[in-house]
């Protein structure tokens, strides 16, 4: 479970970087933007939403439990 949450986290932060090569590079010199920003947010969200839902399900079927903190200590 580790590996595929880390995983899902280098997929979301390669995005957040294209998307960023994206803003900085699209509509310079009078070429017209491609869309490539618009289309790496959209990944992002789409990983970001696939990987909640996978840890809520990991947590459903008893993979992984709640840890938290020790109330009164």
């Amino acid at each position: 479970m580790k590996y595929i949450v880390a995983l899902a986290f280098v997929g979301i932060l390669a995005s957040l970087g294209g998307a960023l090569y994206f803003m900085l590079r699209d509509g310079r010199d009078g070429r017209a933007k491609t869309g490539g920003m618009v289309r790496a947010l959209t990944v992002r969200i789409g990983l970001s939403v696939l990987l909640f839902l996978c840890i809520l399900l990991a947590w459903k079927l008893g993979y992984i439990q709640p840890g938290g903190l020790p109330v009164g200590h």
